[in-house]
């Protein structure tokens, strides 16, 4: 009996035996899903970290080209104000240019019309220097014939007068001086 009992006995034993084993190899199999869990978890994390690492080079690269377009787009700029700072530099000399040359035109000008001014001024003198001396010869010929005609009556006068009949004129009488009256 005893024999029979420790037969039963057994494999009541094994099946103990075989619950713990099954029991270690789920715990194993469990550990072993969690390490594959928590290596995948690194995995990822791994994967989050280059990814991350890939966009931030992305962006800092993206920066560094709209750093770099800023700084073409400053010099282009500049070039530009140079280039619209020349122009404007040459408009002005070109108007100051323009200028000087219609100024020196209008000196020309003016020197021209003083000229003609002068000119004319000199022509009017002698136009009435001219007409004076015409004025003056008209005047002489007005004035020699009347010269001439008093110079006939100053002679016929003279032939009138005969000399044997010219009277003596009196003495002058001797008047007494009368003193001035006082006032």
């Amino acid at each position: 009996m005893a024999t029979k009992k420790a037969a039963k006995k057994k494999p009541a034993a094994k099946k103990a035996v075989k619950k713990v084993a099954k029991k270690a190899a789920a715990k194993k199999a469990v550990k072993k899903v969690a390490k594959k869990a928590a290596a995948k978890k690194t995995v990822k994390k791994a994967a989050k970290k280059a990814t991350a690492r890939k966009a931030v080079k992305k962006t800092a690269k993206k920066a560094v080209r709209k750093v770099a377009k800023k700084a073409a787009a400053k010099k282009t700029a500049k070039k530009a104000v140079k280039k619209t700072a020349k122009k404007a530099v040459r408009k002005v000399a070109k108007k100051a240019a323009a200028k000087k040359t219609a100024k020196k035109a209008v000196r020309k000008v003016a020197k021209k019309a003083t000229a003609k001014k002068a000119a004319k001024k000199t022509a009017k003198k002698a136009v009435r220097k001219v007409a004076k001396k015409a004025t003056a010869k008209k005047a002489t010929a007005r004035k020699a014939p009347a010269k001439k005609a008093s110079a006939k009556k100053a002679v016929k006068k003279v032939a009138k007068r005969k000399p044997a009949v010219r009277k003596k004129k009196a003495a002058p009488v001797a008047l007494p001086a009368t003193p001035a009256p006082l006032i």
